[in-house]
């Protein structure tokens, strides 16, 4: 999805397939934070709706240089004609970013320093305990330009102004002549285009061209691009990336996201792996305030573990809930202008509706109000890529996969307190005092049971209590077996405080930081700072700068060796 200006054409397309989701279990846990696609400069996002062999595709064009100098060249199945494109709104792209991306949840430990006393609490039969029910989805004159045309093979299928945008439909025979119309028609062709354009015509794509009308921009007030929205059938699956390649360095990562809405079944790449991230991992608490540089340091090592060669899959979920929610899942509306043909139930009917022009196009469907399950399941993809990890146009396939996944992560965070406090706290537990209340119930119980009931021994005493236990013993007695108990319970609850401060916290946060290490190639001296509040997580290689890892056997083999310390670090593994 590469809006390039006229000096530096680019281009994207596609046709996908479906996606679906099944309920997974929730979890409780607090959303603390997320990781949105601005963490990735320059990266390109598309939204996909797809059912059958309809498509619905929206670009959100990421070129920041002047309006006249900006053209945008897609490759299409077929002709996009006057009513198969409208223009969106951004907000659309912002509203899938926020509920897909990349979340941090948190929990809060208890308080190790719990004293009970459970002398006496088998008195009284438990009250039954309710079974929590499952969680429901929240849910040149005209002669000659013809001539001209038909010389170099190239035909004007559709020709229209859609708002801001000026619009041309093309089919062409040849690549050369393709380049050359383009070119006398103001497009000032990188070098390579033809060889690029080739394949597409070869199996007969067409081409959409748009670029801004300044005047009619300005009419309607806008100061940037809004996105392009293309409604069309076809059979193919494919997101056409190599125009949008002609000008990238051959060393410089892009970044691409893919948000792909559709029934059922995950969406994944056909002819590239596509890999699911690292999730649900459990991170140092410190992590908190540094969650995205965590998480692009993550992606940043994940993609060059990988050579810059998969599509690796951020979220899959149904889009009529979230558990955690990282923004709330998009209402019937939103998802209709997402393009989204199918909530009603008449998805022929509402499909038709998507491709009539529309100074004609009859009002919108009226769609139940928000909330409720929506037939709607959401993958995300984020592709970083090169000219040289990419050679082919990426293709999707539709998998029978609907387990629900998200790159989640949390945080557990300890709980305020210190071994000295806990015994501070049990210092003023006084046995004693806590003991005659529970001994004088105990004989007021004794004395209104029958005789004949203390006399049979409790069947299942967990559950319908044990008075017997008690029978029989004077009020000394009962007040000697509470007063070992009350020590009892404030010697092991000292001694959970101890395991819980001295040995479970440190060793949790140790293997949280090897997680952390691991993820995202931090040292261990480096995380250890930031446990302690001194300095910044370790910038890294980014999709900005940097040269990607050893794509081949032999810089790999000739690449410098970490050491073994560094190996288990960066690798996770044990040095071979």
């Amino acid at each position: 999805m590469l809006a390039l200006p006229r000096a530096a054409l680019g281009a994207l397309a596609a046709a996908l397939c479906s996606v679906a989701a099944a309920p997974a279990h929730a979890f409780c846990g607090f959303y603390a934070g997320k990781a949105d696609a601005s963490l990735f400069n320059e990266a390109s996002q598309v939204v996909l709706v797809r059912d059958g062999q309809r498509t619905v595709l929206s670009m959100l064009n990421d070129y920041s240089g002047p309006l006249k100098e900006f053209a945008l060249i897609v490759p299409t199945p077929v002709t996009l004609k006057q009513g198969q494109v409208r223009v969106a709104e951004k907000v659309m792209f912002e509203r899938l970013d926020a509920y897909s991306s990349p979340r941090l949840a948190e929990y809060h430990d208890q308080n190790p320093c719990q004293f009970r006393m459970d002398w006496s609490e088998d008195l009284y039969p438990r009250p039954p305990v309710p079974v929590a029910m499952a969680a429901a989805p929240m849910m040149a004159d005209r002669a000659g330009t013809l001539a001209r045309n038909k010389a170099l093979g190239v035909t004007v299928e559709a020709k229209y102004t859609l708002e801001e945008y000026d619009i041309v439909s093309l089919s062409a025979k040849q690549s050369d002549g393709l380049e050359i119309w383009l070119r006398e028609n103001g497009y000032r062709i990188p070098r390579g285009a033809s060889a690029a354009l080739k394949p597409y015509i070869n199996q007969g794509m067409k081409f959409f061209v748009a670029k801004v009308n300044l005047k009619e921009q300005a009419k309607l007030g806008y100061s940037h691009l809004r996105p392009l929205q293309f409604a069309f059938e076809s059979e193919k699956f494919m997101l056409p990336m190599r125009l949008g390649m002609l000008n990238a360095s051959p060393n410089k990562p892009q970044d691409l996201i893919v948000y792909a809405l559709t029934r059922e079944g995950r969406v994944e790449s056909s002819n590239y792996r596509t890999v699911k991230l690292a999730a649900n991992e459990n991170l140092p608490h410190f992590i908190k305030p540094h969650f995205k540089d965590f998480y692009k340091a993550l992606f940043d090592t994940s993609a060059q573990r990988e050579d810059y060669r998969v599509a690796f899959t951020e979220y899959f979920w149904d889009m009529s809930w979230c558990d955690p929610c990282a923004a709330n899942p998009l209402s019937p509306e939103e998802l209709r202008q997402a393009g989204v043909f199918w909530l009603d139930g008449q998805a022929d009917e509402a499909f038709k509706r998507l491709q009539v022009p529309a100074p004609s196009r009859l009002p919108p469907m009226v769609l139940p109000p928000g909330g409720g399950a929506q037939p709607v399941m959401l993958t995300r993809l984020h592709v970083r890529y090169t000219p040289a990890t990419f050679p082919d146009d990426l293709a999707f396939t539709q998998t029978k996969d609907r387990q629900n996944f998200q790159t989640r992560y949390v945080v557990h965070n300890p709980y305020a307190g210190s071994q000295a406090q806990c015994a501070a706290e049990m210092g003023k537990q006084e046995c004693e005092a806590l003991c005659k209340p529970k001994v004088e119930r105990v004989l007021d119980r004794l004395k209104a049971l029958d005789p004949a009931t203390l006399a049979k021994p409790a069947r299942n005493p967990r559950w319908e209590g044990n008075p017997q236990a008690y029978a029989g013993k004077s009020e000394a007695q009962l007040a000697q077996e509470c007063a070992e108990s009350c020590n009892a319970s404030k010697r092991s609850t000292l001694e959970s405080a101890r395991r819980y401060y001295e040995e479970q916290v440190p060793a949790r946060i140790k293997q949280e930081s090897l997680t952390l290490a691991k993820l995202t190639g931090w040292s261990l001296a480096d995380i250890d700072k930031l446990g302690r509040g001194e300095g910044k997580p370790p910038t890294a290689n980014s999709s900005g700068s940097g040269k990607p890892v050893a794509a081949t056997w032999w810089e790999r083999l000739f690449a410098p060796r970490p050491s073994a310390a560094t190996a288990v670090v960066t690798n996770g593994q044990t040095p071979g």
